[in-house]
């Protein structure tokens, strides 16, 4: 069942605690690290600026979104780096967007966040606004280190509500709250031996064209 907390959110938000099982989470890391062989962690840079972000970024599904100074926020075919296809998305995520997300067609990108104790990682408040297909949700899973997420409104500045989430925790933004800010504002790192090297996994599934009618 949600979380009955949220009620308080902005509408389309959902939040399933501890939705994976610890042997579920332990697979869906095994996806990951075998996902890294053929679509290695790299890092992403802001556009403009050429920043580095201080995540490191994979994909699962025909498209991956990407992000660098030349060319900016975008969904691509291929990883920036070595210039193959993203690996598949895990069966395990496929049920999950089955289950939850409400929609007629599957994600066709899922992206890979790993917030790593080394960089500091977190993410500043922003809107998922590159996709065409905005009536999709998006489905959101937590692996390792737990981490405060903030949930804003449509707007930036005011009031946001921070969300303590766990591994095997899923989140859902949809209807209003798809459009609305969100962001990480702290890792708790140390706090679970899940994912290799430390730090948090978040695994985000998304649907970038919308359905053809």
């Amino acid at each position: 069942m949600p979380d009955l907390l949220q009620c308080d959110l902005p509408q389309g938000f959902a939040h399933f605690p501890l939705y994976y099982s610890p042997d579920e989470q332990a697979a869906l890391i095994e996806a990951v690290k075998v996902a890294a062989i053929q679509a290695p962690f790299y890092t992403p840079t802001m556009p403009r600026t050429g920043a580095p972000l201080s995540v490191v970024m994979s994909n699962f599904g025909p498209l991956g979104w990407v992000t660098d100074k030349s060319g900016g926020y975008r969904y691509e075919t291929a990883h920036p780096k070595t210039g193959k296809p993203w690996p598949a998305l895990p069966k395990a995520l496929e049920r999950l967007w089955d289950d939850v997300a409400d929609y007629p067609a599957r994600p066709e990108a899922t992206l890979i966040n790993w917030y790593r104790e080394d960089r500091a990682s977190k993410m500043g408040l922003h809107i998922d606004n590159d996709e065409n297909a905005l009536n999709a949700p998006v489905v959101s899973v937590s692996l390792g280190d737990p981490a405060m997420f903030r949930l804003g409104g449509r707007q930036r500045g005011g009031k946001t509500h921070g969300i303590k989430l766990f591994s095997g925790d899923v989140v859902i933004l949809s209807g209003e709250s798809r459009q609305c800010y969100h962001g990480v504002s702290k890792v708790y790192y140390g706090e679970s031996a899940l994912v290799p090297k430390g730090g948090r996994i978040n695994l985000t599934m998304r649907r970038v064209n919308p359905v053809k009618s």
